[in-house]
């Protein structure tokens, strides 16, 4: 059951009192309420157990008598105040427990909602905190730091080495390796010359870069990342107005005609007051939403139970119920498709050189570096069992690559772009034959050099994660129709990750606003659409989507709290199981709301006409409760079909 009535609105990141107070009711209700039931089958002193009840009636419906009053001040009609009028209904016939059960669900549902609207909030404040506040800028009378706020198209801002850059602009002086992941996504950093452009929010390598501001702080990519999380948000909040419509004509209908059906009893069929009276809380009874209000959140929480159970973190029921109705998925590739880290693929040796040597100097010079290219050197030297040669005089060459030497011998290892030039030697025919191989199929190649002699290439790549093509397939036989994969990598790339997979579309080059673009074009053309990520740069699409899907292990706080479900320890198996899990759980709810429906339209004519009487619309309302319980609670035992 979804929140209907209106928050105070909070601020970014601060939790909302209003929903944490339902949640703290809600437990109070069901603790009285339980102390009620002991108390009575331990043969209690009398009274105590109805007080007890009273109590948790208290403790469960004061809100929501706060909430209704108010509501019908301003003419509003919804499940709140028609609760509020079916608990003291039941109360007036002495159905304490059903009044406080009504109240239990209704409160906790309310709290539930509450912690989810919370970590979305979450979201927008996590994504600020990613861009710098103050920038080091370049006056003529030197240096000064000052808010980004303040900062004015053309300014020249200074960024060291490991820093994160704190504008949108253009490199005038300085060469680095930028990791710019939290907004492209990509795997490797990338080389910024001068004229290159640069992103608020991306973290400098080992090259001092002067940056020429070229948008202010509130046009950033980061700051239109924050736009979109918040836009996305607010965006998903409407589906909730399907309910409240239904609310506003059904509440009124019920309300009105608890009191018109005494007038006419009384008044056209000679019945008594008591009579009529008894015969118009029999209808109440019946159309009361006991069962109704049950059937989604009993479904819901036992969904969300046996999701959890399996690794999988859902944020709420209508995040389970609209997982179950995608028709398409869309895969960011960095860290969602692929691990996220590149790892050695190839070693090739030159004329003279083994492999083993070839690791050996390359650990020599990549093993105190922590860039990545060098963290996947040190792993697959430590997976081989190389030493690294002895080396002195190591030194980073800014968005080049290291060198040092090796006895007398000067070692490097840089890009093969930097071969050929001054001091370095030239690649032999045989060795650039193998690299423009690598490279022609998506490997990174760095070479290596001792003296004037080539010593050999290391390619590396992301590597793919392992059974992503048996996932692939079975969400198609679950009946995902379209599998999409979007990224920041280049087009190359991109088609050699994805073509073995079973991808039905792939898309490249994306920064964050074309990723929500193309989140919007799915949905325009297939309806329903979940997108899965792990990164910042993935957060606003996350949002965007119908669901929003992060990976839980690896996956940057950002993503985790703009997505709606999290898919723990970074296993991406099970979303086949979410996705039918979802199924089940849609389906199991569906059942849930025609039993309800369906006993309160059998009994509301009934109780009317008298064929049924008070007991028994008693009995047969709580009979539909069980029901629907019991049919939920078997989501419990949901597996995914091998």
């Amino acid at each position: 059951m979804s929140c209907n009535h209106d928050h105070p609105k909070a601020r970014v990141g601060m939790r909302n009192p209003f929903c944490n107070t339902d949640l703290l009711s809600a437990l109070s209700c069901g603790a009285l309420l339980v102390g009620a039931l002991v108390a009575d089958s331990r043969g209690a002193a009398p009274g105590v157990g109805l007080g007890l009840l009273w109590a948790s009636c208290a403790a469960g419906g004061w809100h929501v008598t706060i909430r209704s009053l108010q509501q019908l001040a301003r003419f509003h009609f919804d499940v709140d105040l028609l609760m509020f009028v079916a608990a003291i209904g039941a109360g007036l016939i002495g159905k304490m427990e059903e009044s406080a059960i009504l109240l239990l669900l209704f409160s906790l549902g309310h709290g539930l909602e509450g912690l989810a609207t919370d970590r979305a909030r979450n979201a927008i404040r996590a994504l600020g905190t990613l861009t710098p506040k103050v920038a080091r800028v370049v006056r003529e009378t030197g240096e000064v730091d000052l808010p980004v706020e303040e900062l004015a198209v053309g300014d020249l801002v200074r960024v060291m080495a490991g820093e994160r850059i704190a504008v949108d602009g253009e490199v005038r002086v300085g060469t680095s390796a930028v990791d710019q992941s939290p907004i492209t996504g990509e795997s490797v950093p990338v080389v910024k010359d001068v004229g290159a452009a640069v992103f608020a929010g991306t973290v400098n390598g080992d090259g001092l870069l002067l940056v020429a501001t070229t948008k202010l702080s509130s046009q950033t990519t980061m700051a239109r990342m924050v736009q979109l999380v918040e836009q996305s948000q607010a965006n998903k909040g409407r589906t909730q107005r399907m309910t409240e419509k239904f609310t506003r004509i059904y509440t009124p209908i019920v309300l009105v005609s608890v009191p018109a059906i005494i007038f006419v009893l009384v008044s056209f069929f000679d019945m008594n007051f008591a009579e009529a009276f008894l015969r118009a809380m029999a209808v109440l009874v019946g159309a009361s939403p006991c069962a109704l209000v049950i059937s989604t959140p009993s479904a819901v929480l036992a969904g969300v139970a046996q999701a959890a159970r399996s690794g999988v973190l859902i944020k709420g029921g209508m995040h389970l119920e609209s997982l179950g109705i995608v028709r398409a998925i869309a895969f960011d590739k960095t860290g969602t498709v692929t691990q996220g880290r590149p790892d050695v693929t190839d070693i090739v040796a030159a004329d003279g050189f083994t492999p083993r040597e070839v690791l050996e100097i390359a650990l020599a010079l990549d093993q105190h570096s922590s860039h990545p290219l060098a963290l996947a050197v040190v792993r697959r030297a430590k997976r081989d069992g190389v030493e690294a040669r002895e080396i002195r005089d190591i030194r980073a060459i800014p968005g080049r690559g290291v060198t040092g030497f090796i006895g007398d011998a000067r070692a490097l290892i840089a890009g093969p772009r930097s071969f050929g030039s001054g001091e370095n030697p030239i690649l032999p025919p045989a060795i650039r034959s193998q690299v423009d191989h690598l490279e022609a199929s998506a490997r990174t190649v760095s070479i290596l050099a001792l003296g004037d002699r080539i010593v050999g290439a290391i390619a590396m790549a992301d590597q793919v994660r392992p059974d992503i093509a048996k996932i692939f397939s079975r969400l198609k036989s679950l009946g995902i129709r379209h599998l999409v994969m979007l990224t920041g990598d280049n087009p190359k790339v991109a088609a050699a990750v994805a073509g073995p997979l079973g991808v039905d579309e792939v898309k490249a080059g994306l920064l964050p606003e074309h990723k929500i673009d193309e989140v919007h074009r799915l949905m325009e053309k297939w309806g329903a659409v979940a997108m899965v990520g792990d990164g910042v740069n993935d957060a606003p699409a996350l949002a965007s989507a119908t669901v929003g899907i992060a990976m839980g292990g690896t996956g940057t706080d950002v993503a985790l709290e703009a997505a709606d479900i999290a898919l723990m320890a970074d296993d991406l198996s099970k979303l086949p199981f979410a996705v039918g899990l979802s199924r089940r759980a849609r389906k199991t709810i569906a059942q849930n709301v025609v039993i309800s429906l369906g006993v309160v339209a059998v009994l509301i004519p009934c109780a009317l006409f008298g064929i049924v009487p008070l007991n028994w619309a008693v009995v047969l309302h709580e009979g539909s409760t069980v029901v629907v319980a019991f049919n939920a609670l078997r989501l419990l035992l949901y597996k995914e079909s091998p």
